[in-house]
């Protein structure tokens, strides 16, 4: 499993989402690593790292502990989890030593509806690169970033690259539910954003079940972006987590 690290100061954890990398945090790593070490691994299954033993999420759970106890002691540490990263994040919080807070951007695994109204195309069967960054930029725009003036070289990099090289299948394990029962297992304080056109969930209603009547959770809805929430609107997700760690 293949781990980074960037900074000096108390620890936190960047779990990517499905289909990524460790660069779906590219915009939040240095203003991040100003205050706090930050560990930020490839999932097994993605990126540079190996593949997990199996196709479970507990399986992947279990791959990515044990890569983490193989780090320097890293004390108490926040975790932060995008999209099925949150999902994992979240099961993640029930099993690692000493996490002190939890934020979770995007998550999948919350059962409720969904808003994507264009379908993904088939990168896989692009003909030619000029076809590939077509289709690519099609799918950023479709489920991954809500203002087209915002998908930039960096963004089509970090999403092309991560695409190409990611494994694991987390689809079916995003829509199957399992969030609210991972957080009820966690019970610390833990904080939930969403962009306020994220396609994979209606923010409303993911965040009056998942926040209604439980004091340590606090929601968040970003206006007017999609569900790469911390690349389209990063100065307000670093901001944002910045203050949470802070607490």
């Amino acid at each position: 499993m293949v781990w980074r690290r960037f900074g000096e100061g108390p620890s936190v954890l960047l779990v990517h989402g499905g289909h990524g990398s460790w660069l779906h945090w590219v915009r939040n790593i240095e203003a991040l690593a100003a205050h706090h070490t930050v560990w930020v691994p490839d999932m097994p299954g993605y990126g540079e790292s190996g593949d997990p033993p199996g196709a479970e999420l507990s399986q992947l759970v279990e791959a990515i502990a044990a890569g983490y106890a193989q780090l320097p002691d890293p004390g108490d540490i926040d975790v932060v989890g995008f999209s099925f990263g949150g999902l994992t994040a979240a099961h993640l919080a029930t099993v690692l030593p000493r996490v002190r807070r939890l934020a979770l951007l995007g998550p999948g695994g919350h059962a409720g509806p969904r808003r994507q109204q264009r379908a993904l195309l088939d990168w896989r069967a692009a003909p030619d690169a000029e076809a590939l960054a077509a289709a690519m930029r099609h799918n950023v725009e479709a489920f991954m970033i809500s203002n087209p003036e915002a998908i930039d070289a960096l963004a089509l990099l970090a999403y092309t690259d991560s695409c190409r090289h990611a494994r694991f299948r987390s689809k079916h394990i995003s829509r199957a539910g399992g969030l609210a029962e991972a957080l009820d297992r966690f019970r610390g304080p833990t904080l939930l954003a969403w962009g306020e056109n994220d396609v994979t969930a209606d923010p409303d209603i993911a965040l009056a079940k998942l926040t209604d009547g439980r004091p340590r959770r606090e929601g968040v809805i970003v206006p007017e972006a999609g569900h790469w929430v911390m690349y389209e609107s990063y100065a307000s997700i670093n901001a944002i987590l910045l203050d949470w760690f802070e607490h």
